[in-house]
């Protein structure tokens, strides 16, 4: 994996826009999406206002500029050297260090808030307790793990994964099996919620796919637990 990212560190952004460019819309719109569900995890499940959080899997750390204000302190970690440069070229305030995919660099009960974010199709299914069991260990108690994966049940996120060059190898999982693995790894108040169902970027488009997120028919999820 390590070596598959680091030949995309310079163009991440134009494959994915590539893949999705049948959609119509900006890679900057799906980012957005990720950042204001996150957001509202935020207000509606910790009680800091502005948490600690790392971003597991965080390649060149595009959604990082969409959360300043939001979170505390950040961090973020990878595989891909390569990536994290590019990451840092761009956010300096950030803090990035890479990982040899099995043990994040940070002790235990680090951040109030632990995510990843379409990184668990990248990892081989047979280690996927361990990466949530990972992402528990650095989480604070009454923290927040959080999840974001495409949703398998979608066409077109599959046709959106079949068209990019570095989700060839990728297992989708579906929310069931990310609640599955959270409940085993002993988080607590697990839920789910889809997103990216209606392709406008408006606010009655945005309210009334808040009001479908219980429907698994979203492109993605977001599955999430206390710590």
């Amino acid at each position: 994996m390590t070596e598959l990212f680091d030949g995309y560190h310079d163009n991440y952004r134009d494959v994915v826009q590539s893949s999705i460019d049948f959609s119509g819309l900006p890679h900057h719109f799906f980012m957005r999406a990720k950042a204001d569900l996150l957001g509202n995890l935020i207000a509606q499940r910790l009680d800091t206002e502005r948490p600690d959080m790392l971003d597991v899997g965080c390649g060149v750390g595009s959604l990082h500029p969409l959360l300043h204000g939001m979170v505390g302190r950040l961090s973020g970690i990878d595989v891909s050297s390569a990536s994290l440069a590019q990451a840092r070229a761009d956010n300096g305030r950030v803090d990035y260090r890479e990982f040899d995919g099995r043990t994040f660099p940070f002790d235990d009960a680090s951040f109030d808030l632990v995510t990843a974010v379409c990184v668990m199709h990248h990892v081989v299914p047979a280690e996927w307790a361990q990466f949530i069991a990972e992402m528990r260990r650095v989480t604070r108690p009454g923290g927040l793990v959080c999840v974001i994966e495409h949703n398998p049940y979608n066409p077109l996120t599959r046709l959106a994964v079949a068209r990019c060059e570095f989700d060839r190898d990728a297992v989708l999982l579906g929310a069931g099996k990310a609640r599955n693995l959270m409940a085993a790894g002993g988080l607590r108040e697990i839920g789910a919620r889809h997103f990216l169902l209606l392709p406008w970027d408006t606010k009655p488009a945005r309210r009334l796919e808040a009001t479908l997120s219980g429907v698994p028919l979203g492109g993605q999820y977001a599955a999430f637990g206390t710590a």
